[in-house]
């Protein structure tokens, strides 16, 4: 059992209503569909503890967190921005979200396991430093990054982002650090519509609209991993969105299956040869809930080194 699984319930019950795209089934699917599989039995089985403050401080403002948790209403549904709802219990799971990320640090740091995926809601990576924004409270992978620096001394963090949108908080966090590379490959124009950066450590891959999967696999193949060879990470993070997939109509590009399950490969084989394998991923977007099960299933499948 080399690659742990880590949520908990508590991410179910963050309500963000009837209609909203980012909802509990995707936590359900997801597990309804490792069990299917026979994966669920051969994974580790560990409940995210609830972040702290000391942890959130390091990629968060005080003024931002104090915000967050007044901002949690007693009952019904309180806006963050126009896309962002919280309600009574959105403030547990979203300690539980970023806490998730921290477990996974300590316990690949501790060689109890090679990788692990946090399913996790809400999600993090369009959370900047001092805004929760595009369905994010806390920035989830951000919190662990700088929680494998700043406990572990790690010096060479790489976090790799195949959502479809833009990771912009994770890049508004991490910026000026130069401990951290960031590979992010996403649909532009598109939200969030923040400015492309792109130098040594910020990688920016932004696909067409009409994007397919030669697209998607040529950007990693001639910008993402030449910069993960030449920054030969010691650790590899994962912001793991499955919205680009065709049947996903929260985009306009359309990957398979196939793609999440190559990508993983690729960033499996890098882990391999820098990182003492050690990676941790964690959910991101994905909202047609079948497809987001069934790569999510390829994705788990390739980290657990299981072949088809």
């Amino acid at each position: 059992m080399h690659t742990a699984y880590i949520t908990h319930n508590d991410c179910l019950l963050h309500d963000t209503g009837a209609v909203h795209p980012e909802c509990a089934r995707r936590l359900t699917a997801i597990n309804d569909r490792l069990i299917t599989s026979t994966l669920y039995d051969f994974l580790q089985h560990i409940d995210a503890p609830e972040v702290t403050d000391e942890q959130l401080l390091r990629v968060h403002q005080q003024d931002f967190i104090n915000y967050v948790f007044k901002s949690i209403p007693e009952e019904g549904h309180h806006y963050l921005d126009p896309d962002t709802i919280v309600s009574p219990a959105s403030g547990q799971a979203a300690k539980r979200a970023a806490g998730a990320v921290v477990k996974a640090v300590d316990l690949v740091m501790a060689g109890d396991i090679k990788n692990a995926f946090c399913a996790i809601r809400p999600p993090g990576h369009h959370a900047e430093k001092d805004m929760s924004m595009g369905f994010c409270v806390f920035n989830n992978i951000a919190v662990g990054a700088a929680h494998a620096m700043a406990v572990y001394g790690l010096k060479r963090i790489a976090i790799i982002d195949f959502d479809v949108h833009h990771g912009n908080g994770t890049e508004d966090i991490f910026v000026n650090d130069e401990r951290v590379l960031m590979c992010s490959v996403f649909q532009h124009p598109f939200y969030p519509n923040t400015p492309l950066l792109d130098n040594d450590r910020i990688i920016s891959m932004p696909l067409a609209a009409t994007a397919k999967s030669k697209e998607f696999r040529d950007a990693i193949n001639n910008q993402c991993l030449p910069a993960l060879h030449d920054f030969k990470p010691e650790m590899i993070f994962i912001s793991a969105g499955f919205d680009a997939h065709r049947d996903d109509d929260m985009s306009g590009v359309s990957l398979e299956d196939a793609d999440y399950q190559w990508i993983t490969e690729q960033i499996l084989e890098i882990a391999k040869q820098y990182a003492n394998e050690r990676i941790v991923s964690s959910l991101e977007g994905g909202y047609e809930i079948h497809s987001l099960a069934r790569c999510v299933e390829k994705h788990i499948r390739t980290l657990m080194n299981l072949h088809y």
